[in-house]
């Protein structure tokens, strides 16, 4: 099968904007979009009544994919769009599409205030499951949110993009991920920011009781390690601009507040096949949920 950016579709707002972003994505990859919309049947005492049947009831299920596709063909004409619905769990349909998806992107909305975005139980079943990278795009998301704004300092979609951000463990780098960022910033014709959070060994707490203070020392330890992880593919992406920040303090913390000025974050998940199952993170957990902007969670060995 051809691979295919894959959108998880179920007509709320946050998964209309998740098939947006796909489009564009696809535009930037040449690739085709799939909208998948998965239902599940009806039970069989609401199957018998007449207004809320399962034909009834299937019938509105398909409009949501075909009316879906239909906007996405008008505003994007040079992208391919299919639909596709499948019956069952919603978590497992998702995990079986992605495995023959380049992406597979997945809605998420605000919460009250400006506490976080929801990732719900499926949402994160399928992004500590899935082996394709999974794009999480929250509501009301627009194509001009991810470009710096106009000489007149006015959102616009016609402006160059805003830096991709990739939040980089420099004790254990992964080629996939790092790849996945540059790659994403070589299509955009992006800057590519690249953090990297860290702190203090527990043992320093001697060093500065005893008055010395080794943290100059740790800096330039650390600015110095993620200069090297990034040294082959700063020769390989000679196009890419790179801006290194070594920080010290949480990653997760760092990578949210760079997020406000990004058009797209990149997060690693490390797959476990354990005996207490999967998980996503807690650098990645956190930037699902708190960053701004959508956020690529990549998995890898």
């Amino acid at each position: 099968m051809a691979r295919t950016i894959t959108v998880g579709l179920d007509g709320s707002p946050e998964s209309r904007a998740a098939a947006e972003w796909a489009a564009r994505e696809a535009a930037l990859r040449q690739m085709p979009v799939r909208l998948l919309h998965v239902w599940q049947p009806v039970p069989e005492p609401m199957a018998q009544a007449p207004l809320l049947g399962a034909e009834t009831h299937q019938h509105w299920t398909e409009r949501i994919p075909r009316e879906a596709a239909e906007g996405l063909r008008l505003r994007h004409p040079g992208v391919e769009v299919t639909t596709e619905q499948r019956a069952g769990a919603p978590a497992e349909v998702l995990l079986d599409a992605a495995r023959d998806a380049e992406l597979l992107v997945l809605g998420s909305r605000a919460l009250s205030g400006l506490t976080g975005f929801l990732i719900g139980s499926v949402g994160q079943s399928v992004v500590a499951r899935a082996e394709a990278p999974v794009i999480l795009v929250r509501a009301g998301e627009q194509a001009a949110d991810e470009h710096v704004k106009d000489p007149a300092g006015i959102p616009s979609a016609a402006t160059g993009f805003r830096p991709v951000v990739l939040g980089l463990d420099t004790d254990s780098p992964d080629e996939t991920v790092i790849t996945f960022a540059f790659e994403e910033a070589r299509r955009r014709e992006a800057a590519l920011t690249v953090v990297a959070g860290w702190n203090l060994p527990p043992y320093h707490v001697y060093s500065l009781a005893a008055g010395v203070d080794p943290r100059e020392g740790v800096v330039r330890e650390q600015a110095a390690a993620l200069t090297e992880a990034l040294r082959p593919w700063r020769e390989k992406y000679p196009d890419v601009e790179v801006t290194e920040e070594s920080r010290m303090g949480s990653p997760a913390n760092h990578l949210v507040d760079a997020a406000h000025e990004a058009s797209l974050v990149v997060v690693g998940r490390r797959i476990r096949r354990g005996p207490f199952g999967v998980h996503i993170g807690a650098v990645a957990h956190a930037v699902m949920h708190h960053a701004t902007t959508p956020v690529a969670v990549v998995a890898h060995a």
